[in-house]
């Protein structure tokens, strides 16, 4: 007597589809956004401009701006255009990388809660995660 492959058969191949299902990024739809954090102690916030192509994150730029309105880039850390501390001048450029670190890995990853935090830079990465809910508030 042949046995039937039947539902229970089926059980673990739909219990895999399953799991698979909620795998992989976020689907988005499709334009350029802008989002904003909110400012840190020192008035400092978070942008990103973020292009979504096909579903999906295509390229992300992100700043800190600071409360004078300044980017944080090559300059961040420097007093009166001049390094006067090296200690505090390394720990902001750090900031300044990891803020390039988090846009690459969002597009590489396609989903902020798949970005890492960079050791030394929790408040950019916060910051940074804010202005990405922003953003992509609209593209859901």
């Amino acid at each position: 007597m042949k046995q039937f492959l039947g539902f229970k058969s089926l059980l673990p191949i739909l219990f895999v589809l399953i799991l698979l299902s909620g795998c992989g990024s976020p689907v988005y739809i499709d334009g350029a956004y802008t989002g904003v954090s909110s400012a840190d102690d020192d008035g400092a916030y978070a942008e990103v401009n973020i292009t979504v192509e096909d579903g999906k994150i295509s390229s992300c730029d992100y700043v800190t701006i600071q409360s004078d309105g300044a980017v944080k880039d090559a300059d961040y850390g420097k007093i009166n255009g001049e390094v006067s501390n090296q200690d505090y001048y390394n720990k902001a450029q750090l900031a300044v990388a990891a803020m390039g670190q988090y846009a690459r890995d969002l597009v590489d990853m396609g989903d902020i809660s798949d970005v890492d935090v960079v050791t030394g830079a929790t408040i950019a990465y916060d910051q940074f995660r804010e202005a990405v809910a922003d953003a992509l508030a609209d593209a859901r």
